[in-house]
């Protein structure tokens, strides 16, 4: 997650850490050191899109479990659109980890 936040500030960053320990970075290729305090700052951040992007990867398979419903020759129940509409829409208004990690996926229709 260190490389992460290091990345997030410098896209560019050539580094690598040692044993996850953020006292142990080693800057290579000229790459401008950047603060411990500046890299600390961008961890929630970090732990935040990785939470995000592993309810929206949760998210999206169920989602792809059911599209074949929604081809133009099937007819969906309104319980399965309300159930993808739910779906699509979990990731609304989520603002912390403890957020995305108190949703509740909504129950698949029979």
């Amino acid at each position: 997650m260190i490389i992460e936040a290091i990345l997030k500030i410098n896209p560019n960053a050539e580094v690598t850490v040692n044993a996850d320990d953020i006292n142990q970075i080693t800057w290579h290729n000229g790459t401008t050191p950047i603060s411990v305090a500046d890299i600390e700052a961008q961890l929630p951040i970090v732990e935040f899109d990785m939470a995000m992007a592993d309810l929206r990867a949760k998210r999206n398979k169920l989602l792809a479990d059911t599209d074949y419903l929604a081809l133009s020759d099937n007819t969906m129940s309104a319980e399965m659109t309300t159930y993808r509409q739910a779906l699509r829409d979990i990731t609304n208004g989520l603002t912390t980890v403890a957020n995305v990690e108190a949703v509740v996926f909504p129950t698949k229709p029979a």
